[in-house]
């Protein structure tokens, strides 16, 4: 049986769980709701402040939905609890950030200035001009958002300029040597 799959998941106070027909589950918290429906062969039960993933069988389909069934599961539960974020940083000469009301304005060297709009669950804070706070209650969305960010200008390996996660370590190239 999967390790990940049958550990329960703690539904902390504040935060309320519907389970509704056809696996539709609803999450509510205090940052706000998220809505997902889950395969039918996996079967969620909410036993007081517990909630459980069981599979019907062993087999290989089910054994994978299991532990991810799981894992989606609790980060809607932590989601609408605390959050998610994730940290960007700008590394080169005149690559910068700027947050102009629900968008940010990013300029990375290009002709024209890269923009991104809030929506879709998640915000945008900028402590600085080189660095951005990604939040929201849907961790996949704060993921994706970070990573379409991150692709507009890739860290490179020879001086490390670009947009690159904060803690994320760069392969270096030597470069060319002189004779």
């Amino acid at each position: 049986m999967s390790r990940i799959g049958r550990q329960p998941i703690a539904v902390p106070a504040g935060v309320t769980v519907t389970i509704a027909a056809g696996n539709v589950v609803t999450v509510k918290g205090p940052l706000g709701e998220l809505t997902r429906t889950f395969n039918q062969n996996m079967t969620i039960a909410q036993e007081g402040e517990t909630l459980t993933v069981t599979r019907p069988n062993d087999e290989k389909e089910n054994r994978a939905l299991h532990g991810l069934s799981r894992t989606l599961l609790n980060n809607m539960v932590v989601g609408v609890k605390e959050g998610f974020e994730k940290k960007l940083e700008i590394v080169g000469v005149g690559y910068r950030v700027e947050k102009q009301g629900a968008k940010i304005v990013l300029g990375l060297g290009y002709s024209h200035p890269v923009i991104f709009e809030e929506g879709n669950g998640v915000k945008f804070e900028c402590p600085d001009s080189n660095t951005i706070i990604v939040k929201g209650i849907d961790k996949q969305a704060v993921g994706q958002i970070a990573a379409v960010i991150r692709s507009k200008r890739p860290p490179e390996p020879y001086l490390g300029k670009g947009v690159k996660y904060s803690g994320e370590r760069i392969r270096r190239k030597a470069g060319k040597t002189g004779k």
